[in-house]
C-alpha cells in the first residue's frame, strides 16, 4: 500500500494511508446512485453500507435495530420474575458495577420501579475494599433483607456469592455483557449476550442495553396485560451515556441508542445530567465526545476514588439542589483522580520503557497505585504502544490490575485463561478491557503467559500507529451542511471512527496559540478559500513548532471536521490531528 499523499513519516511521527482502490469505486458507485455528497458516500462504503441501504443507515431507528429480547437467552424469565416482584410488593436490591455502565444501567431500574412508586436498594460496592462484582459478604447481607437481587454490568462469574444469596433465601437475576464461563452461576437467569451458549446474540451491547432490552421485554408484557409502564425512550440518555463510556462498538441497535440518546439528553430533562454538563461546562448539544470525556469520567470519579454509589445517586437524583452538590463533589473527585493518574501514568511509562514497548504485551506494576487509575494508565500505554496494556497497582502482596487491549486482541478471554490456569486469583473481561487480581508472586509467570498467550492472537506485530485517512478535501468544498451529512453516517466512536480528511498543499495564514500548548490556525488552498483549525497539544510533537514557524512552506494537512460556535455564528473547523510540509 503506497503512502498518501507520499506521507511516509508525519510531523508526528506516522504514515498516512489512504483508502483502498476498492474502497474508492463503491464510494464513487454510491455518489453515482444516491447523489450524496462525495465525503459522505466514501465515509458509507468504508462502513459496509450497500448503496440501497445508504438514506436507511443515515436515520437509524430502535424499530429497524433493535434485537428481539427474546432472542437472548433466560430473558422471559427475568422478566417474568421482575413483575412478580412488583406485583407482590417483593424487596428488590441492585448490585451494581461502580463504572458508569453499571450505573446507567442501575439508573433505568430505578427509574423503572420509580414509576410504579416502588424504592429499590441500591448496592455498589467498594473498589478497593470490595473489588469488582458480588462478593459473599455484600450478597448475604443484601440477601437478608430483600427476595430479590438483581445483578447488572456484574456477576456471570460469581458463583459463590449468588450462590451465598440463594441459600439465604433470595433469588438473583443477572443482567450483564461480560463472557461468560463454561459454567453459570446459580442464578435465577443470566441474561447475557456473551454467554458462551448464546449464538448470534448482539455481543456489542454493554450492559446498559442489556438492561434496556429487558425493560422493552417488561413494556410489552405490561402492554399485553392492558398496563401503563415507563416512556422508555426516555431512559435512551442512560443508554447512550452507558454505551459510549464503555467504549461499546458504535455499529447497529448500539447507533440508534446513541443517535436517539444525544436527542433525549440534550432536552435537559434529567436533573443528574443537567448538572454534570453545567459542571464540565459543557456549553453545545452533546455529542459522543463530551458523553466519553467530559460526563462518563466524572460519573466515573465516584467509583475509581471517591464513594461508589455518587455516580448511580446523580443520575437517578430528580432534585435540581441535590444533583447539583453531587455533580459538583464528582468534578472535584475527577479533578484529583486527574492527578492521581499523572503520577501513575509517568512512573508507568518509565517502567514499561525499560521493560521494553515492542513485546505482545506492556505492562506495569508499583506499590501503591491507587486501583482507581491503573486502567485509566492502561488505556494511555496501548494508545502509546499500539499493543495491549496492563497496569496493576499493589498493597502489601494483593494486586489489583486492569487492562486494555488493542483492535483484534481479544484480552478478556486470555486473562480468564490465566485465572483458569490458576496463574491469577481471579479476572475477566471483555475483548478490549479487562480486570485481574493476583500476588505479587503470581506477578513476573502470569505476565509471561499472558504475553504468550497474546501473542498467539498477533499482538505486537504492529509498529507505530498509522493515521488512516478516508478521502482529500478542500477548504471551499467544506460547508456546515456537509459537517451535518457527514455527521448523519455516526455516530463516531469506538468500533466505528469517525472519518478524518486531509487538505493537501494548504497555505498556513495564521497561526496563534491558545490555552496549555494548542495551536489555532488559518489555512487555504492560496485562492480564495480559507479555513479554521485547532490542534489540541500541538506542542507535544514538531506538529506545533513547524506549523507556527512554518516561513511560508506549504502543507499537507489531516484532522477532522466539525462544527464551531462563536457569538451564534457557525462555522467550519478542521480538527487538526497531523501535517506533512509539501515535499518533503
Amino acid at each position: 500500500m503506497s503512502d498518501f499523499l507520499n506521507v511516509a513519516t508525519s510531523l508526528t511521527g506516522r504514515r498516512w494511508v489512504g483508502p483502498g482502490i476498492e474502497l474508492e469505486r463503491a464510494a464513487e458507485a454510491m455518489a453515482q446512485t444516491t447523489a450524496l455528497p462525495a465525503p459522505v458516500c466514501t465515509v458509507l462504503a468504508r462502513r459496509g453500507v450497500d448503496p440501497s441501504e445508504a438514506q436507511s443507515f443515515l436515520e437509524p431507528t430502535l424499530r429497524d435495530l433493535l434485537p428481539d429480547p427474546r432472542g437472548l437467552k433466560d430473558m422471559e424469565r427475568a422478566a417474568a420474575r421482575v413483575l412478580a416482584a412488583l406485583d407482590k410488593g417483593q424487596r428488590v436490591a441492585i448490585f451494581a458495577d461502580y463504572d458508569v455502565d453499571g450505573a446507567t444501567s442501575a439508573t433505568q431500574l430505578i427509574d423503572w420501579f420509580r414509576f410504579f412508586q416502588r424504592d429499590v436498594t441500591l448496592y455498589i460496592p467498594d473498589r478497593i475494599d470490595e473489588g469488582y462484582g458480588p462478593n459473599i459478604p455484600a450478597m448475604e447481607g443484601l440477601a437478608a433483607d430483600h427476595d430479590l437481587i438483581i445483578c447488572v454490568d456484574c456477576g456471570t462469574l460469581s458463583h459463590e456469592p449468588i450462590a451465598t444469596a440463594n441459600a439465604k433465601g433470595a433469588e438473583v437475576i443477572v443482567l450483564d455483557h461480560h463472557l461468560g464461563g463454561e459454567t453459570l452461576p446459580p442464578a435465577l437467569a443470566v441474561v447475557n449476550p456473551n454467554r458462551q451458549d448464546e449464538a448470534d446474540a448482539p455481543g456489542y451491547l454493554c450492559a446498559a442495553g442489556v438492561v434496556f432490552l429487558l425493560l422493552v421485554e417488561l413494556g410489552r408484557r405490561l402492554r399485553e396485560a392492558g398496563r401503563p409502564g415507563p416512556d422508555l425512550i426516555a431512559m435512551l440518555d442512560l443508554v447512550a451515556l452507558g454505551t459510549v463510556a464503555d467504549v461499546a462498538p458504535l455499529i447497529e441497535a448500539n447507533r440508534a441508542f446513541v443517535r436517539q440518546g444525544l436527542k433525549i439528553m440534550a432536552r435537559r430533562t434529567r436533573p443528574g445530567l443537567v448538572a454534570l454538563g453545567d459542571v464540565s461546562r459543557m456549553n453545545e448539544a452533546p455529542k459522543p465526545y463530551h458523553l466519553g470525556f467530559l460526563l462518563g469520567p466524572r460519573v466515573n470519579a465516584g467509583g475509581r476514588i471517591g464513594k461508589a454509589d455518587l455516580g448511580a445517586r446523580l443520575l437517578a437524583s430528580t432534585d435540581a439542589h441535590e444533583a447539583r452538590a453531587i455533580a459538583d463533589r464528582l468534578d472535584e473527585l475527577n479533578t484529583e483522580r486527574r492527578e492521581i493518574e499523572s503520577q501513575v501514568r509517568d512512573a508507568a511509562l518509565a517502567q514499561a520503557e525499560n521493560r521494553g514497548l515492542d513485546a505482545p504485551l506492556v505492562w506495569a506494576a508499583g506499590e501503591g497505585w491507587h486501583p482507581g487509575v491503573v486502567g485509566i494508565v492502561a488505556s494511555r500505554l496501548k494508545e502509546a504502544t499500539n499493543r495491549p496494556a496492563v497496569v496493576i497497582g499493589f498493597d502489601g502482596d494483593d494486586g489489583k490490575g486492569s487492562g486494555r487491549s488493542v483492535s483484534g486482541v481479544d484480552l478478556g478471554a486470555s486473562i480468564q485463561r490465566l485465572a483458569a490456569d490458576g496463574l491469577i486469583e481471579k479476572g475477566g473481561g471483555h475483548k478490549m478491557a479487562a480486570g485481574l487480581s493476583l500476588s505479587r508472586d503470581q506477578l513476573e509467570p502470569a505476565m509471561a503467559r499472558l504475553s504468550e498467550l497474546l501473542a498467539k492472537q498477533g499482538a505486537g506485530l504492529g509498529g507505530p500507529v498509522d493515521l488512516k485517512l478516508d478521502a482529500l478535501l478542500m477548504p471551499g468544498a467544506v460547508t456546515p451542511e456537509l459537517i451535518d451529512q457527514i455527521e448523519a453516517a455516526g455516530p463516531f466512536g469506538a468500533g466505528a471512527p469517525g472519518p478524518r480528511f486531509a487538505f493537501p498543499d494548504m497555505v498556513i495564514h495564521f497561526t496563534k496559540r491558545v490555552g496549555t500548548g494548542h495551536l489555532k490556525v488559518s489555512f487555504g488552498d492560496g485562492l480564495s478559500a480559507r479555513m479554521d483549525a485547532i490542534a489540541f497539544g500541538a506542542f507535544d510533537s514538531d506538529l506545533g513548532p513547524a506549523l507556527e514557524g512554518h516561513n511560508g512552506a506549504r502543507f499537507h494537512l489531516a484532522g477532522r471536521l466539525e462544527l464551531n460556535s462563536w457569538q451564534g455564528r457557525v462555522t467550519p473547523q478542521l480538527r487538526l490531528e497531523d501535517a506533512a510540509q509539501e515535499g518533503a
